[in-house]
């Protein structure tokens, strides 16, 4: 385990940390504690290096949808799949500019534009560069998901000013072959490796709830747990099951077992920011507040999340309001009332 702490201010970012070699079997003992025993565990780790009563807000825009050629089974922007979900050329830029200030004004401090692309052409990322600027000018933290990079294109979006790619993995290595037949797993690793040498910060996480077993989430914990450094922010997403593709009729995940990896997810990353992710749409207050109660310190705000709801900024401010917690770089509660009256 890491030991040392890192002081909590505004929305400064935790140091970056090694990873620590985590194994499936060590992974998935945690997974197997008592659930007190495993949330008492998660609350500890996280109080170490965190507020616990503070959220990093972020937004997600879809800056091109649809018509992805690759076959992920839970998708319903793949092309491989008739979803009623129709493609769309990618997004003007003063539309994008015009989504940000909005979400800026909700509250969000990061802007993460995704575009349903294999891997992004020459054009397409100079576009996506100029985005990347604009939405930098209005003080926010910039991150895209443009699939698979190839060399040189980190760097470029490193020089136009990201500051996080994201790049699931999804699942982990035993199970990724029955979700996904058009991308490998290593294709996966590299653009990791592609975003980690140009110096940019990794946005990485998977999705529960498709049918995989304990044992296979356990297992994908511990592939993020080991990229080395470990990702700055975690995502973990709770299947949304979209009719029109193969996963939709799953069996859906307990919601105990969600608030069991996100914990696990907290042990293992100490540092990540673990973001509850898709899914919350169906998610009660209670379930929401396990989760933070887990170690997750981190949220999707706004209506849409790419193409699948999410709770409205409005149900997200009245829930934190009533477990008394704040945005982070906001004070809390009960300092805002004490700097109202001290005027």
């Amino acid at each position: 385990m890491h030991t040392s702490t890192v002081a909590v201010s505004d929305i400064a970012r935790p140091a970056r940390a090694v990873a620590q070699a985590w194994h499936a079997d060590d992974i998935l003992a945690l997974y197997e504690l008592p659930f007190m025993d495993l949330l008492y565990r998660a609350q500890q780790v996280h109080r170490q290096h965190f507020d616990a009563s503070a959220i990093q807000l972020s937004s997600l825009l879809s800056i091109k949808t649809g018509g992805c050629p690759e076959d992920c089974a839970y998708c319903p922007q793949s092309a491989h799949y008739d979803t009623g979900l129709a493609a769309d050329k990618l997004m003007p830029l003063d539309e994008v500019l015009r989504a940000a200030r909005t979400a800026q004004a909700g509250g969000a401090q990061r802007f993460c534009m995704g575009a349903a692309w294999r891997s992004p052409k020459p054009h397409h990322l100079d576009e996506v560069a100029a985005m990347i600027r604009a939405v930098k000018e209005l003080g926010m933290e910039t991150c895209v998901t443009l699939g698979m990079l190839r060399d040189g294109q980190a760097e470029q979006l490193k020089e136009a000013g990201l500051d996080y790619y994201n790049h699931n993995l999804d699942t982990s290595p035993e199970f990724y072959g029955q979700i996904i037949s058009t991308r490998t797993y290593q294709d996966r690793l590299d653009t990791l490796d592609r975003v980690r040498d140009a110096g940019l910060n990794v946005c990485c996480g998977g999705i529960v709830g498709m049918g995989e077993s304990r044992r296979e989430r356990a297992g994908l914990i511990a592939q993020l747990a080991s990229l080395d450094p470990y990702p700055e922010s975690v995502p973990i997403n709770n299947l949304v099951q979209v009719e029109g593709t193969p996963l939709a009729g799953t069996e859906a995940l307990d919601p105990f077992e969600f608030v069991r990896s996100i914990a696990v997810a907290r042990i293992a990353m100490p540092l990540a920011r673990v973001r509850l992710s898709a899914g919350r749409e169906t998610m009660s207050d209670t379930m929401q507040a396990l989760c933070f109660l887990a170690g997750a310190n981190s949220l999707f705000c706004g209506d849409v999340l790419l193409t699948t709801g999410n709770p409205q900024v409005q149900a997200d401010a009245r829930l934190m309001a009533r477990l008394g917690m704040h945005a982070e770089g906001t004070l809390p509660p009960s300092d805002q009332a004490a700097s109202a009256c001290s005027r």
